[in-house]
């Protein structure tokens, strides 16, 4: 089976020292693309240095941790680094009012700031959001018609808002959140009601590391998505190859690595 995992933070420092072991376990596992997370100007120079290097995609944007103070300058760096090959998404953008690390108008200006370089570059955007739903979904409202298409990264929430997200023909990121009983529970809900085209896995590594890998683990990593796929199998009834086609066929739609999606085997 052949996988793609839409969002990997392999430019934390966790994984400095073993890199290459961390891309062959992944490769031995199935997942042949990734797309890498950038979350401020360094931070997606740095994804898109590793996506050239591991042939890999990445993307690049204003996380909303790191809104405040962002300036004209920088979102044009942002915009240049938008423009490289490799870079196929505009993010992670969004908004986050649970902790507040940058004040909320700030964040909603940086992240309409991105919608708008998201619709005249025509990429998808790599959505986050937390704690900030109304205010999202209505911003992204206003802006859909024009954009591209996009991904609820790491989405925890219930079915409402999956249905809300779906309304807009985006699509849902599912992540080893999805193996928790207990904080999961609302997600593996909301799953059983997921359309097979709009799926997209993702494991967040080195994040959200699923619960049923044996022994536990502290650093997740892309060699984990089987287990996230695996599970949505379980829990809607359908065999593992076809979570794995269909969340890959997705992935390369909406990403367009530059290859044909792949025969599962």
């Amino acid at each position: 089976m052949t996988w793609f995992d839409v969002g990997v933070n392999l430019t934390n420092n966790r994984f400095q020292a073993d890199l290459q072991q961390v891309m062959e376990r992944a490769r031995q596992a199935g997942v042949a693309q990734m797309l890498i997370t950038g979350t401020d100007e360094a931070d997606s120079e740095q994804a898109l240095m590793l996506a050239d290097q591991w042939n890999c995609l990445s993307t690049a944007g204003v996380h909303p941790h790191y809104a405040a103070g962002v300036s004209e300058a920088y979102l044009t760096r942002i915009r240049q680094l938008a423009g490289a090959d490799r870079v196929r998404a505009i993010g992670e953008c969004g908004l986050d009012f649970n902790r507040n690390f940058s004040p909320k108008e700030e964040q909603l200006r940086v992240f309409e700031a991105q919608l708008e370089l998201a619709t005249e570059l025509r990429l998808p955007v790599f959505l986050h959001e937390r704690d900030a739903f109304a205010e999202q979904i209505r911003l992204l409202r206003r802006y859909r018609p024009a954009l591209t298409g996009g991904v609820a990264h790491c989405f925890t929430g219930d079915r409402a808002q999956m249905e809300a997200y779906l309304e807009l023909d985006l699509h849902i990121g599912i992540t080893g959140w999805l193996c928790d009983d207990r904080r999961g529970q609302s997600l593996r809900e909301a799953v059983l009601h997921l359309p097979l085209d709009r799926l997209l896995l993702e494991t967040d590594a080195p994040y959200l590391a699923p619960r049923h890998v044996r022994p536990r683990i502290e650093r997740n990593e892309p060699c984990h998505l089987p287990v996230v796929g695996s599970e949505l199998a379980a829990l809607t009834g359908q065999e593992p190859v076809t979570i794995a086609q269909h969340s890959y066929d997705n992935a390369c739609r909406l990403f367009k690595p530059g290859h044909q999606a792949h025969d599962q085997t």
